[in-house]
This record gives C-alpha cells, sequence and structure tokens, in this order.
C-alpha cells in the first residue's frame, strides 16, 4: 500500500514552483495564498524538509524542492495527457515514399506487401511522379530517386545500380545481334540529358556495332509505357534489367544477348532538417533489405 501524502499538498507545490509564487499558485488553483501555505507546510512535515525559501514577493526553491520539483511536475503532465487520450482513437503513423512512376510499378508497389506484414502499425502512403519532390515540404519522408546525384542539402545513400539490355517478348523469336537491323527498337525519353544515359547508342557501342538514328523506332515519354510495349511484342527495348527482373524469371520477356551496360543508381534521399522519427527509420532499413 503506498503511503504518499495527499494530492492537494503535491499539487500546492507543484504550481508554487513552477510560478515560484504561492500567490500565483492559490490564483491557478482557485484557492488562497494561505491554503497553499498550508499545504507547503503539510507536505514539509511529511518529508522532513524546508522545500521553499520564503523571501519578499517571492519563494525559492531548495536543493530538497529542486530534486522533488521536476518529478511532480512530469508526473502531473503524464496525468494530463492521459486523461486527454482517455476514448480518443491513437493516430496512426505514416511514412510517405516518393519515387518515379516506373520504379514504383515495377520494383517498390509489388513490394508494401512484405512491408505491411512486417509493420502492420504503419501506413505506407505512396508517391509516383517523375518530377523530383521538395523533400523539406511535408510532401515525401522518403524520396527513391534515380541519377549521378550529389543531391545538396539532403542525406543520400545509394540503394543499388542497375544495369540495361535488350529485351524483347518471346513471341518475336530468335534475335540475332544482325537483326537489330530490322526490328522495331522501343525507347524512352530521359528526364534528364547525359552521355552516360543508357541509351541505344551507348548499347551499340558496347556491342561493337555501328549506330545510326532510325526512322520507324517507338520513343515513349514514360519508361513504363516502354516495358508495356515490348511486353506486346511491338519490339525490342532496352530496359532496366532490375525493373523487368520478374517478367524475365517468368518467361514473359527474354533477354537475347548477354551484352549489357550500366545505368544509374538509385538513392534513398530524406531531407536533413526532418527530426528523426521511428516509423521512417523502419521504412529506411526494410528498404535497404529489398536489395
Amino acid at each position: 500500500m503506498r503511503r504518499l501524502p495527499s494530492l492537494s499538498a503535491l499539487r500546492a507545490f507543484e504550481a508554487a514552483a513552477r510560478h515560484g509564487s504561492f500567490k500565483q499558485a492559490a490564483n491557478e488553483l482557485a484557492v488562497t495564498p494561505t491554503a497553499i501555505s498550508h499545504q507547503i507546510r503539510l507536505l514539509e512535515e511529511y518529508t522532513g524538509l524546508c522545500l521553499f525559501e520564503r523571501q519578499v514577493r517571492k519563494v525559492v526553491l531548495t536543493e530538497a524542492g529542486v530534486e522533488l520539483y521536476p518529478v511532480l511536475r512530469d508526473g502531473f503532465n503524464a496525468f494530463e495527457s492521459a486523461l486527454q487520450g482517455l476514448g480518443k482513437p491513437q493516430a496512426r503513423r505514416r511514412v510517405i515514399i516518393s519515387t518515379t512512376n516506373a520504379f514504383m510499378a515495377r520494383w517498390l508497389a509489388p513490394r508494401v506487401t512484405g512491408f505491411q506484414k512486417l509493420y502492420p502499425e504503419i501506413d505506407l502512403e505512396l508517391h509516383a511522379s517523375d518530377r523530383a519532390v521538395d523533400l523539406g515540404s511535408e510532401l515525401a519522408d522518403i524520396a527513391i530517386r534515380y541519377g549521378r546525384g550529389p543531391y545538396p542539402g539532403m542525406i543520400a545513400e545509394p540503394l543499388f545500380t542497375d544495369s540495361f539490355a535488350p529485351v524483347s517478348s518471346p513471341t518475336l523469336g530468335a534475335i540475332r545481334l544482325a537483326d537489330l537491323a530490322q526490328l522495331k527498337l522501343i525507347d524512352f525519353k530521359w528526364t534528364h540529358e547525359h552521355p552516360l544515359n543508357p541509351t541505344w547508342k551507348n548499347w551499340f557501342s558496347a556491342a561493337d556495332l555501328p549506330w545510326k538514328a532510325r526512322q520507324g523506332q517507338l520513343l515513349f515519354s514514360d519508361e513504363g509505357h516502354a516495358i508495356q510495349a515490348a511486353l506486346a511484342g511491338q519490339g525490342v527495348a532496352l530496359l532496366s534489367l532490375e525493373l523487368v527482373a520478374d517478367d524475365i524469371a517468368a518467361g514473359r520477356l527474354v533477354q537475347p544477348f548477354d551484352i549489357s551496360i550500366p545505368g544509374h543508381t538509385y538513392h534513398l534521399v530524406r531531407s536533413a532538417g526532418h527530426l528523426p522519427r521511428p516509423e521512417v527509420d523502419s521504412a529506411l532499413v526494410w528498404l535497404r533489405r529489398q536489395t
């Protein structure tokens, strides 16, 4: 059984210590300064210690009072928080991840069930756009960005680097290097031009084949649409082997040549100015384990 002083004495002490005044404590608790003084005296009798130095127009905590005050302050704060939260549904934790349209559809979205099984208490909000979001705002907690960096003002870490190679539907039949001169090539536009982009021109150079721009090439504005065109048998596409890995494993696409060229790197990027949050850390750990 707990043997504690009265709650009135504890409340009087906490209020007087916070205000540094018996009068202001009395105003807060709607009693007289004399009542506050009486409660403090009862508490001092209970502890056998002087808790305040009485000065003109103010009171100052003694060493014993300084030790006791934060314990009571934190305790009353906890009481208030618990009472206010009674009956209210707990807000669920949420993490917003932003990445490109193709990466979202082909890599991230198929994996989120695994995250939900591991962290059922965390909601994932997935944002797909080929435009980089402002991580300094509340638009996203984590961005998966594709490129070479750097990302000034951000915390960035490499997730993985992919490679590109020609792939096609098996309905096109066996393809030889010489066949590429007659087949329709599928391509997509890069958001940012860079000499090291994995383009058909760079792949032909790696394959030691002559390259010249041709008519009749299928050019898409979105990488995901180029993947769909390849699956539909509309030609041969130069694609990220990471994004079409499941299609190759299932036989929906084939890689007719062993020659590949390096792509760029996917980075996990977050704002350096955001305060750490456990749910964001959990999402980062999970993303790292997917590679």
